[in-house]
Parts: structure tokens; sequence; C-alpha cells
């Protein structure tokens, strides 16, 4: 289970928000009522795939293989003080999952459009249907959140507040 922050939608309403583990109650609970929440993650704006069993958290039956796993991974050196080492050494997942987080929060922090294509993904799961979404959309690739806020008006209140929130990025 990876620590994603992922925001969770029953319908137009924002439910919850935290790590698939924070969150996962509050999905059981809405399709426990009949209704098919969607989680959305804060970092790219997709729809997540959620693991709702009743234990995700058990432990998986071993399946062990030689070498690294074919998902690209590409082992290099990276040269650290022994402070750093420490610190990454008490991170979640130890020093890789650490510096792996490290590089993606910077890569997004760094990067206008990941926030752009984030607010786009969320924009067209959420509201693809609602008035004004082709004009916001516009308005957010040519760099204007006023005219895309203003397009987004008629959205729910949570759907636009939670797009113009990723199309701004961190502040």
């Amino acid at each position: 289970m990876t620590d994603r922050i992922l925001t969770l939608f029953d319908g137009p309403s924002r439910i919850a928000c935290g790590t698939e583990a924070e969150i996962r109650p509050a999905a059981r609970a809405a399709m426990a009522a009949g209704r098919a929440p969607l989680a959305v993650d804060n970092a790219t704006g997709k729809v997540a795939d959620l693991d709702l069993r009743p234990d995700p958290d058990a432990p998986m039956p071993p399946q062990r293989r030689r070498g690294r796993p074919k998902i690209g991974v590409t082992s290099k050196e990276v040269t650290l003080l022994p402070r750093h080492w420490e610190w990454l050494g008490r991170q979640p997942g130890g020093a890789s999952a650490a510096l792996r987080r490290l590089v993606e929060a910077a890569r997004r922090e760094a990067d206008p459009r990941a926030r752009i294509d984030a607010a786009y993904n969320a924009a067209t799961a959420l509201a693809g249907d609602a008035p004004g979404y082709e004009e916001a959309i516009r308005a957010l690739y040519a760099g204007d959140l006023g005219a895309m806020e203003h397009h987004a008006a008629a959205w729910p209140r949570d759907v636009r507040a939670y797009v113009l929130a990723l199309a701004k990025g961190p502040e």
C-alpha cells in the first residue's frame, strides 16, 4: 500500500481526505449505503482504485522472485552524509521509499504542468459533464485561473474547490 494522499467524493460531495487507509472506512460506509464513492489521487488528479477487502493489511502469501521487480527500477549509487542516511532510515518504507517520495514531491512542485494536468484529470472525472466544463478547461490551459473559476461557478461547491486547489498548487 502506498502513502499517497487521496480525496474521496460521494457524488459531488467531498467526504474524506487522507491516505488510503484513512479514507477506506468512509468508502466502505458509502458503499454499504448503496452509493459509489470515487477516490481521486491528489498528486495526479486521476481516479484511484481502493482496496476495500475486509483486511487489506493482512500479509499476502509470499511470492518472492529473484532480482529486482520489472517495474523500471534502476539501481544507482547515491552518496550522502551519515546524518542523511540516518534520517532516511527512520522514514516509513525505508531510504528508497523516502527518496522516491522526496523526488516526486520536488517534481510536482517544480513542474507547473503537473498541477495543470492534475486539475484537468480531476475536472474530467468529477465535472466532465458539468456546465462550463469545456470553457473552464480552456482557461486552465491558458493559465487564466480567474476565468476558470468563473466558468466553473455552476459546478458543485466541493468539486469546484478541489479542482481549483489542484490548479493553483501548493501555496
